[in-house]
């Protein structure tokens, strides 16, 4: 065993690879390391074959270790050659950073187990890859006495089970390497693991960051990781989503799994889904949430700001609050009208938002169309459009996110690499 993480000019810790900027030989940027793969054999050294990197438009590729001519802090350079073809995994192959980062194994040395928090591949003289360390932390003391918790690096053939099973694997590493991502490149990396790995990792996720996932997810998905959740936990997540994309989701499910979750979850909650469940996904009360920015006229351009920036709130909401006279839960008191951020930044913070009210902006009913959404929110350089009732009270808001996943097309995803080829074949036929 080594006492400390060395390594040679030519070893690199996956860790430390992934995020990489990718370029190619004139320095023009390719994409970024996403993971790496290897082959793990029974019996012979492990060998690492190549990396996934993400290009644009989130495509996932291979890229061949043979083509890659440096790796030096901060970049890795590239012979230029890059197949497009999304990159799908083989059954010989094994993902470090989804398949191998917090794998159990047993040391052969008798003292015990310990987990794989990193991996270090190095370049041998014939220019190929190997697998070459594996940086671990002891779960728990071992026969010589040996503190909790302690890190060391030991080689692959030092360890058993480097190969084994899915149930062998926490999340601890993999989380750390997510700890950053925006919620839709989290949503992408979900999408990607094997379906055991992915609930091990949305397992460890809290309520708020699994919620903000699942928003980001397609229907299917959402509903296969929603379903796999243990009940309650199932209903904290439901409860911690916005109440228009928890009520698109619930919906998707069986009707029995649906009333279970619905009476699980919070009653106000609950109450605002069920409600938002009554409306026809493509019209403003299908497309809205309860929950935007609502002030009575009172209110001060300070007690504005104060609610546009907590991290609950989305860019689209934060942008505009909606005035009202009491109760300020959906349904309100009579709707006023709204205060637009950017009105807001240039008042004084005591100046009450009852004397900047804009009052002019198109409002919908939730009866009314998305293409009537469409339409004022295009009219009215909108980011946010209140929805009323009959009676002028405000139900809640559709902003412009949930107007745009509504007209996208459902493989919108898939469409997206479609349009990335059609760009590639154009550019090779000049």
């Amino acid at each position: 065993m080594e006492s400390n993480r060395t390594r040679s000019t030519n070893r690199v810790f996956v860790a430390r690879l992934v995020g990489t900027t990718v370029f190619d030989p004139l320095g023009d940027r390719v994409g970024k390391v996403h993971d790496v793969i290897v082959l793990l054999q029974m019996r012979g050294e492990a060998r690492a074959v190549g990396l996934i990197i993400e290009v644009a438009g989130r495509r996932r590729v291979f890229l061949p270790l043979s083509r890659v001519t440096a790796m030096q802090p901060g970049a890795v350079i590239t012979t230029g050659l890059l197949n497009m073809r999304r990159f799908e995994q083989r059954h010989v192959e094994t993902l470090v950073v989804g398949e191998l980062f917090d794998r159990v194994v047993t040391l052969k040395d008798g003292s015990g187990k310990v987990t794989v928090r990193d991996v270090g591949i190095e370049r041998d003289r014939g220019m190929d890859w190997k697998v070459t360390r594996l940086f671990v932390q002891r779960a728990s003391s071992g026969a010589f006495g040996l503190r909790r918790g302690e890190t060391f690096t030991v080689r692959p053939e030092e360890v058993s089970g480097l190969a084994g099973s899915a149930d062998q694997q926490g999340a601890t590493a993999l989380l750390a390497t997510l700890e950053d991502l925006k919620p839709a490149d989290l949503a992408d990396v979900l999408r990607d693991l094997p379906p055991a790995r992915r609930q091990d990792v949305a397992a460890e996720l809290s309520d708020e960051r699994l919620a903000d996932a699942l928003e980001e997810l397609g229907d299917e998905d959402a509903v296969a990781m929603l379903s796999a959740l243990e009940s309650a936990r199932a209903a904290d997540v439901l409860d911690a989503m916005q109440p228009d994309d928890a009520a698109d989701l619930v919906s998707e499910l069986p009707s029995p799994k649906a009333a279970e979750l619905l009476a699980l979850m919070e009653p106000e909650e609950a109450e605002d889904v069920r409600r938002l469940m009554a409306y026809d996904e493509y019209t403003a009360g299908g497309l809205m949430t309860t929950e935007p920015v609502i002030l009575p006229p009172e209110a001060t351009v300070a007690t504005f700001l104060a609610q546009a920036r907590k991290a609950e709130v989305t860019p689209a909401l934060a942008a505009v609050a909606f005035v009202v006279r009491p109760p300020l839960e959906s349904p309100t008191g009579r709707y006023l009208g709204i205060v637009h951020l950017q009105r807001a930044l240039r008042e004084r913070p005591q100046r009450m938002l009852g004397s900047v009210l804009d009052r002019d902006v198109g409002t919908v009913h939730a009866e009314d169309s998305i293409g009537t959404v469409t339409r004022l929110l295009a009219t009215y350089n909108l980011t946010a459009l209140a929805v009323l009732d009959d009676a002028g009270r405000l139900l809640g808001a559709v902003s412009v996110d949930d107007v745009l996943d509504h007209l996208m097309p459902d493989d919108w995803r898939e469409a997206d690499e479609a349009v990335t080829d059609e760009m590639i074949e154009r550019s090779a036929n000049g």
